[in-house]
């Protein structure tokens, strides 16, 4: 009998800017001044939409969201790495990214009010609505990736976006195993932020990274400060241009964290530690980015000043665009939970709308 090792692995970890803004030069991505103050202006677009969104909620003025708050790098950072002709197919907390690719702030509200024409992104067809079911929009991503290449598209790639409780799901495993076979041309990228609503991380997998799962399907793999926009974007980077040169898929996994509750029907106090978050506060991309920008001499004081007024008028101005509209009907929500009708979700109308009915005539 012969023993002997047949494979050697190793994951590599990349930090470019780190929690105290200090750079490595060597790995500075040649980004233009102009794509990074449009980063850094949808980070913070992303920031304060995050933080109206949540009062409205609070407020009872809109339903249920995610919060995005402190992943900003993770899901922003990327967009500078594919062009407009490429498939994003990402979940549901990537707000930055959807701006980013042209989406809306008003749909955006419109759509977390349970309108479903909130999907709707004319700017950016190959923008994917958001994915609510975890892991699901894998698989569509690397047929969407293949068939691009089956039409003719050489050029083109699907970058797929999900948490890290989507690695514990079947469809995960089965669109890196598709896409290593297909050698399609996808870019898979994992915000870990450290929880899948109340599991920590170390409830979801034994393995000491999630990006070593690459392993297992034949693709590179690599893990990097989530919080840092410059590693997010070299990563990203490095992977949609090998995706382009028909290399096939990378499994990109970013550290991040939840900075609030993973969405407005939970307590985040009720599993982690108050602790736990003011450890992760140190590492806001925003902050290290800014200090990044004012090293550069491209940002000061002044000019956040002037930008945070500038996106608070188009915040209030898409909130008051959004409460303007008064047509749709209330039952909306009802409409296409399946492709045909269903007899308990027509009850489930009937008893909301007599609901409504009661409340009206009582009120």
């Amino acid at each position: 009998m012969t023993l002997h090792t047949l494979e050697n692995f190793s994951v590599d970890y990349l930090q470019i800017l780190d929690e105290k803004g200090a750079l490595d030069k060597a790995l500075e991505p040649d980004l233009s001044d102009d794509d990074l103050l449009k980063l850094h202006y949808y980070m913070t677009f992303s920031r304060m939409a995050d933080t109206r969104a949540l009062n409205l909620q609070r407020q009872g003025r809109l339903g249920t969201l995610p919060a995005a708050t402190g992943q900003e790098a993770a899901f922003c950072a990327p967009i500078l790495a594919i062009k407009d002709s490429d498939w994003f197919v990402g979940s549901y907390r990537e707000l930055g990214a959807r701006l980013m690719r042209g989406e809306s702030l008003v749909s955006i509200l419109r759509f977390y009010n349970g309108f479903e024409d909130g999907s709707l992104n004319p700017e950016s067809p190959r923008t994917l609505p958001v994915s609510i079911i975890l892991a699901s929009q894998l698989p569509q991503a690397v047929g969407l990736a293949y068939g691009s290449r089956l039409q003719g598209e050489t050029d083109t790639v699907a970058l797929a976006v999900f948490g890290d409780g989507a690695t514990s799901e079947g469809d995960f495993h089965e669109a890196m195993n598709f896409a290593g076979v297909l050698n399609s041309p996808v870019v898979f990228l994992c915000q870990n932020n450290q929880f899948a609503i109340s599991t920590p991380r170390e409830r979801q997998t034994r393995a000491a990274t999630i990006a070593q799962k690459a392993i297992a399907y034949g693709m590179p793999g690599i893990q990097v400060d989530g919080n840092d926009p410059l590693a997010v974007f070299k990563a990203v980077d490095d992977a949609v241009k090998r995706a382009r040169e028909d290399k096939g898929p990378s499994l990109i996994e970013a550290v991040t964290f939840r900075m609030l509750m993973h969405t407005t029907a939970d307590d985040p106090t009720r599993y982690r530690d108050d602790a736990l978050v003011e450890s992760w506060k140190a590492k806001d991309p925003l902050i290290r980015f800014q200090k990044y920008l004012t090293d550069k001499k491209l940002w000061d004081e002044k000019k956040q000043t002037a930008l945070e007024a500038e996106l608070k008028q188009s915040i209030d101005k898409a909130v008051k665009t959004f409460e303007s509209e008064t047509e749709f009907k209330p039952d909306a929500p009802f409409d296409y939970v399946f492709g045909n009708s269903f007899a308990l979700i027509e009850q489930q109308r009937e008893q909301f709308l007599n609901n409504l009915k009661e409340e009206a005539d009582n009120g």
